[in-house]
């Protein structure tokens, strides 16, 4: 059993944190009036719908409907236990907690297979790390990449390691210490040969490149030969902890620097990475051997909304970058393109020019995504020829006309006249008219997908129309979790009565205990004090309404009637259906009774 933590340490936490710190380390937040709002971390989105509250000290989306404090937001989102939370929270908020990571993570029920993969791989990642800078058996591979431009920095910080010429020393070093072998070939850490069932180590005598998780766990390695050895990078196969569409490489390092830059460098590789932090780039990420994928794109986008792609030169290099310029810019993010000569990648153009040159003329020197599919569209056209002239603008003028602002239209349209020594107007005009083909042909599709690129805006809140009794009650959850005393009140007001909405009631039975417990009103705090998920969910959504600061007795009067006057309407409904029947029964004293009693009823209303 995993150790209780007491609720004096927990509310020690929640005051030495900010909610917005928490939640700004996973997604980009930025400020509009009381709130902060950012994409949805739980579910995809491309208009910012996701609030968080620092004078309330809790997260709502508008979009699902998630929400709660810090703790609920990395139990939710990184599946910790609470236990696993409060560290992480107390780490953060630098508040000493007698609890170990191990009794944490025993609240969750992670299973067992995973929890030795991602074991073994943390073991094997200091092992290799080892070996490479503190052995004999590693000089000769350091010595490589040393000669190679790699800094005793980097090869920390990126914890770079060596494995061991020898087919089966991992395997014998993972079954020493009681790692299942079905689990490590499971793992990708070592091969069952077919002919005798024994098993022998995936990588041999290899520069091992460890790759992390976001949170910085160890899940795979990439292992580079040393010399002319097939294949020239040998990488961890797909595993259960280990999915290339979703991993993006030094994302757990970069996304401080992401975060104070508001920008991310998007390389195509891990090697491409590595080498830019040497030249200072430190908020650049990469993808693991794949195409850039909507999992990659989402969890960009959640982070930050700036993003400059710098890829190879090659052929390949700009079709890539073009593909995922695409991706990104449907996401919602401003792109921009870092253009390198022919044939270098960023690793060949450090060695060649320099660390500050390629700062300054390949990453601070970006362009924007039209300029660089103006580029792009040339790509095999003669623009002397007639008929490659011609198509090549209406291509832009295609592109031109996605263009949301009127500036960067009339810009680009002025830059293509200029060029072609072309009439702006005959240009604006076959502009218009190419929109309007194009617009009309999407919608003949169906939804349609040609439409001006869009900048983002904050969805208003929009609430649904609810019964008047309903609303009520809602308004007066808000104003009692603000005010004890409101709270208490309440209670007597109803006189014995409850809430219509039986969630609602627990609410309020919830909050009374909290209050005479000796809590002051608090919603992050209350939040902890509640055990179902659905209540705290509906607790969040209401300490979002807007209210006022103060409640007069009338509106508190009315509200109060809604609530009960439903209660009777529903009575008066029960006995309208009881007086039919007894006329239908032809039992007319009975019948005049029940008409007392609505009329009664219809008067106490």
């Amino acid at each position: 059993m995993a150790e209780r933590i007491a609720e004096e340490k927990v509310n020690e936490i929640r005051q030495a944190v900010d909610i917005v710190d928490v939640i700004g380390d996973y997604i980009q937040l930025n400020k509009q009036g009381r709130n902060y709002f950012g994409l949805c971390p739980f579910h995809g989105e491309n208009t910012p719908s996701f609030s968080v509250s620092p004078e309330k000290q809790i997260y709502h989306c508008f979009g699902c409907g998630a929400g709660g404090n810090a703790f609920s937001f990395l139990m939710d989102l990184e599946g910790y236990s609470f236990q696993e939370a409060a560290l992480k929270l107390a780490e953060k908020g630098n508040i000493k907690l007698e609890i170990d990571a191990a009794s944490a993570a025993s609240a969750k029920s992670m299973p067992v297979d995973i929890q030795q993969m991602m074991e073994a791989h943390e073991l094997l990642r200091k092992f290799y790390h080892h070996l490479l800078v503190n052995t004999k058996d590693g000089q000769h591979a350091l010595e490589y990449l040393l000669n190679r431009g790699f800094t005793m920095e980097s090869i920390e910080k990126f914890q770079i390691g060596y494995s061991l010429k020898s087919w089966d020393f991992v395997f014998k070093f993972l079954t020493k210490r009681k790692f299942p072998e079905g689990v490590m070939e499971r793992a990708g850490l070592i091969i069952k040969r077919e002919k005798d069932g024994n098993y022998f180590d995936r990588f041999r005598d290899r520069i091992m490149f460890p790759i992390f998780d976001r949170s910085g766990n160890t899940i795979a390695f990439s292992g580079r030969s040393l010399g002319a050895d097939e294949p020239k990078y040998l990488n961890s196969p797909e595993t259960a902890i280990f999915n290339k569409s979703k991993t993006l490489y030094n994302f757990h390092l970069a996304r401080p620097q992401i975060k104070k830059l508001q920008r991310a460098v998007l390389f195509e590789g891990f090697a491409d990475v590595i080498a830019a932090d040497r030249a200072g780039v430190g908020n650049g990420v990469g993808t693991m051997g794949t195409a850039l994928t909507e999992e990659h794109v989402a969890s960009l986008r959640r982070n930050v909304q700036s993003i400059t792609i710098c890829y190879d030169s090659d052929k390949a290099g700009i079709e890539a970058a073009y593909r995922a310029a695409n991706l990104l810019t449907e996401a919602g993010c401003q792109i921009r393109v870092a253009l390198m000569p022919d044939g270098y990648d960023p690793d060949d153009y450090i060695k060649e020019y320099g660390e500050e040159k390629f700062r300054h003329d390949v990453i601070e020197s970006s362009i924007t995504f039209m300029a660089f599919k103006l580029l792009y569209l040339r790509r095999g056209k003669r623009l002397q020829n007639e008929g490659d002239r011609l198509l090549y603008i209406e291509e832009v003028l295609k592109e031109i006309s996605r263009l949301d602002k009127a500036v960067e239209r009339d810009h680009y349209l002025r830059q293509l006249a200029n060029e072609f020594s072309l009439s702006l107007e005959a240009l604006k005009e076959q502009q218009k008219q190419v929109y309007y083909t194009e617009k009309r042909k999407s919608s003949q599709k169906g939804k349609g997908a040609f439409e001006p690129q869009k900048r983002l805006q904050t969805p208003k809140r929009a609430d649904s129309l609810k019964p008047a009794f309903h609303t009520a009650e809602r308004r007066l959850i808000a104003h009692m979790l603000r005010n004890s005393d409101i709270a208490f009140k309440v209670q007597d007001m109803l006189l014995g009565n409850t809430f219509n909405i039986d969630e609602h009631q627990a609410i309020i039975t919830y909050l009374l205990g909290f209050y005479e417990k000796g809590h002051t009103p608090d919603p992050s705090a209350f939040i902890n004090f509640i055990n179902d998920e659905k209540l705290k969910r509906i607790v969040v959504d209401i300490e979002m309404m807007s209210i006022n600061d103060e409640i007069s007795e009338q509106e508190l009067s009315d509200y109060l009637k809604q609530v009960l006057n439903y209660q009777k309407m529903l009575k008066i409904k029960e006995k309208l259906n009881e007086e039919k029947e007894a006329e239908r029964q032809k039992d007319y004293a009975k019948a005049a009774l029940i008409a007392m009693e609505i009329l009664h009823l219809r008067k106490s209303l």
